[in-house]
């Protein structure tokens, strides 16, 4: 054993949740020099300051930071803290109520992800001395040396299904995929939490964080009304028929069947948002025709091997996350676009959600859903 080599130091995302939490604990564990980071992210507060109140979240977040240290302190590590307001305001809020003003179904979590988990905070790991950073993600990597020993990077499905995170990860890059690690991935949720019971960790019996973090009240109508200056309109049915009226496009999306507002028992189910004549289509029949998708382009595609593919490729591809995948052909087209041709009909598929592509339990690439 050579007792003056470096150990490798991992910069560990906390979150102050559980997941992180034993993340960072595995890694003590398995001898790595680990070092939390905690980032302070946008929250609203009032409309007055969403611009001008870069250090809103942080207010807003010390209960988190708090737990975060204590498991630090609990496992023997420094955190440090990253005010990441202002990145995550540009990357993630704004791109969010972009989208949805253009008519587009957004993917926070996506973006966030590319840009500041993935981009961000190992551009500020690396600027204190990592070599590398791990996350609490369900998900896994697996190392592959070619005959001619190339190193290529898999991102793989998590062991835990119900919890697996690889859908909104496969904006990875080889080079990001070299330096980051996913200890959990392995790991049923309910082993990650007997662990943290087990290392008397603070975060162990917190609670699963909200669908969308920058959201407080997790209220997303109320969050894009205050933000987005609405306009009403009618509501029609496919023959035309006004039955009612909505408080703007923004607040619909594919196939959405709640919050519509139509008296008469019956649910109703949108397939179309015209923003020239801010008019929605319903229609009352869930299997509708207008709601399904024989296939789509997707648009921006990453494939994480590095090369884009210049053939034909079978598949699978899911639209959503927890949507299951279904059998797909991948035609190549022109500016970073893909066609995307499904076995069987897809419902809801809706402009700005990810298509991602999976050969059985590796994630291949993924991309945008275009205009359909």
């Amino acid at each position: 054993m050579n007792l003056f080599k470096k150990k490798i130091k991992i910069a560990v995302a906390m979150s102050g949740g559980v997941d992180s939490s034993v993340a960072a604990a595995l890694l003590v564990k398995q001898g790595y020099d680990v070092m939390g980071v905690f980032m302070h992210f946008w929250l609203e507060t009032s409309k007055d300051e969403l611009s001008s109140d870069e250090f809103a979240n942080r207010r807003r977040s010390l209960e988190a930071e708090k737990t975060a240290r204590g498991v630090c302190e609990k496992i023997g590590i420094p955190l440090y803290t990253l005010n990441a307001a202002r990145e995550f305001k540009k990357a993630v809020v704004d791109y969010f109520l972009s989208e949805l003003k253009k008519g587009a179904t957004p993917n926070p979590c996506v973006v966030c992800n590319k840009e500041i988990k993935f981009k961000l905070l190992l551009e500020k790991a690396e600027s204190f001395g990592a070599d590398g950073v791990a996350t609490g993600h369900y998900a896994r990597k697996l190392k592959v040396k070619s005959e001619k020993l190339k190193v290529e990077y898999h991102l793989l499905k998590a062991r835990d299904k119900n919890k697996d995170q690889s859908y909104f990860l496969y904006n990875l890059t080889q080079s990001q995929l070299a330096k980051y690690l996913f200890p959990i991935g392995d790991y049923l949720k309910t082993d990650v939490r007997k662990m943290a019971k087990k290392f008397n960790l603070p975060a162990w019996n917190r609670p699963e964080s909200q669908e969308i973090c920058f959201i407080s009240d997790n209220d997303i109508k109320r969050f894009i009304g205050a933000h987005l200056d609405l306009t009403p309109g009618k509501i029609l049915d496919k023959s035309g028929k006004v039955i009612g009226r909505h408080a703007g496009l923004p607040l619909f999306t594919i196939g959405q069947r709640h919050g519509m507002g139509i008296g008469g028992g019956a649910p109703y189910y949108a397939v179309k948002m015209d923003y020239k004549t801010r008019e929605l289509i319903v229609t009352s029949n869930p299997k509708d025709k207008m709601l399904y998708r024989d296939s789509l382009i997707a648009e921006n595609v990453n494939w994480i091997s590095g090369k884009m593919i210049l053939e034909t490729v079978k598949c699978k591809a899911t639209i959503r996350y927890r949507h299951k995948p279904e059998e797909a052909i991948i035609k190549p087209l022109s500016d970073g676009k893909c066609e995307v041709v499904f076995a069987a009909p897809q419902r809801a598929a809706a402009p700005g959600q990810s298509v991602v592509f999976y050969r059985r339990n590796e994630v291949l690439g993924g991309g945008v859903i275009g205009k359909l």
